[in-house]
C-alpha cells in the first residue's frame, strides 16, 4: 500500500511558540501556531489540513461512485469546514460539514443523493474520521445538458 507523510516542528511554549508544517511531496508547506489554531491569526493549522483532505477525498470518491454508475460530473466542487470545539477531553474537532456542488447530466436528483451519501460514508477520510461526531453533507446537483 501506500504510505504519505508530512512532518511538523514546534518551537517555544503552546501560546507564544510557532511551528512549521511540511507535506512529505513538498507542494506546500506553511507556518502554524497556537493563534492560527485556536483564534484567528495567520498561518495554518491542523484542521485546515484535515478540511482540505476531507473535500479532496470526497470529491474522488464521488467521482469513483459516478463512475460505477454510468456518470461523468463535468466538475465537483466540495468545500469540507472542520469545527474545532471543546470537550471533556480538551479541544475537539466537534463537527464536519461537507458542501458538494457537481455538475452530471442525465441524473436525477434523488440518485445523486443516493450517490453522494454513499461517497460520504465510503470515503477514506470519513472513515478516518469516525470518531467526529457529526459529519454532514450538503450536496446540489448542477444538471447538464448532455454534450455541453
Amino acid at each position: 500500500m501506500t504510505i504519505r507523510e508530512a512532518s511538523a516542528e514546534w518551537q517555544g511554549t503552546l501560546k507564544e511558540g510557532s511551528g512549521h508544517l511540511r507535506l512529505g511531496s513538498g507542494v506546500f508547506e506553511g507556518a502554524y501556531s497556537f493563534p492560527s489554531r485556536f483564534e484567528n491569526g495567520p498561518g495554518t493549522n491542523p484542521e485546515e489540513l484535515i478540511a482540505a483532505a476531507h473535500a479532496g477525498c470526497f470529491s474522488m470518491a464521488l467521482t469513483a461512485i459516478l463512475g460505477r454508475d454510468g456518470h461523468i460530473a463535468r466538475n465537483i466542487h466540495t468545500t469540507a469546514k472542520v469545527h474545532l470545539g471543546a470537550s471533556a477531553a480538551g479541544p475537539t474537532i466537534t463537527r464536519i460539514e461537507i458542501e458538494t456542488k457537481a455538475e452530471i447530466a442525465g441524473l436525477a436528483e434523488d440518485e445523486f443523493q443516493r450517490l453522494a451519501q454513499s461517497a460520504k460514508t465510503g470515503c477514506l477520510v470519513s472513515r478516518a474520521l469516525a470518531g467526529v461526531p457529526q459529519i454532514t453533507l450538503k450536496a446540489t446537483l448542477i444538471e447538464v445538458v448532455k454534450g455541453l
